[in-house]
């Protein structure tokens, strides 16, 4: 029996190892990519804006713009990534308190959570999380609200394009707006297992 165990474990440890190389990039079909075309003459980021808003995000692209939502919505005490917070720390006032080291012990003390993003996808208004860019994974999926920053320049027209960017981290989380599910009845039912609230923060 206790082979068996061990064999049955040792596959599992297996399986979950990291690759030894990534593997090959599939062949897209050309049509797969006929929405950069139609993307051709439209900024990105408005796309991006549009998609997102489609699926009950938001997409800013000032720090000011932010604090407002956060203040409106009474969210005022949250995590923010340490080497975003000198950014954004002038623009927060005193009836913020932001921390810089997350505890996972109190979760439940985070309305919101601001952590980097490695990009986005114009096409689908995803937001990409890789562990070598976001400062806590549990800081960007347990508070109501997560703030995904990233640069315009790591704004992606379509899939394939995001795909062939991502390099070789092993955790890779693609956001889509906030968490969802439908699972009870068919009833869509938001911030169930992650963030009620997805906001993108594109900074130049």
């Amino acid at each position: 029996m206790s082979d068996d165990r061990e064999a049955i474990l040792g596959r599992v440890r297996s399986a979950l190892a990291p690759l030894t190389e990534r593997a090959a990039l599939p062949a897209y079909d050309t049509e797969i990519a006929v929405l950069r075309q139609l993307l051709a003459n439209r900024d990105p980021l408005a796309v991006f804006a549009d998609r997102l808003r489609g699926v009950n995000g938001t997409a800013l692209t000032d720090i000011p713009a932010l604090v407002k939502q956060l203040r409106e919505g009474k969210w005022l005490h949250g995590y923010c990534d340490p080497a975003l917070w000198p950014r954004l720390a002038p623009h927060f006032g005193p009836e913020f308190e932001v921390e810089t080291v997350y505890d996972r012990t109190r979760v439940d003390d985070y309305a919101f959570g601001i952590t980097r993003a490695a990009g986005g996808i114009a096409e689908l208004g995803t937001v990409i999380l890789k562990d070598r860019s976001t400062s806590h994974r549990l800081a960007a999926l347990t508070p109501w609200v997560h703030v995904a920053v990233f640069s315009r320049a790591e704004l992606f027209v379509d899939l394939p394009q995001a795909i062939a960017a991502l390099g070789d981290d092993p955790n890779i989380i693609w956001c889509t707006g906030p968490s969802k599910t439908a699972d009870v009845e068919g009833i869509l039912i938001e911030g169930v297992h992650g963030p009620g609230v997805q906001i993108a923060l594109v900074l130049d």
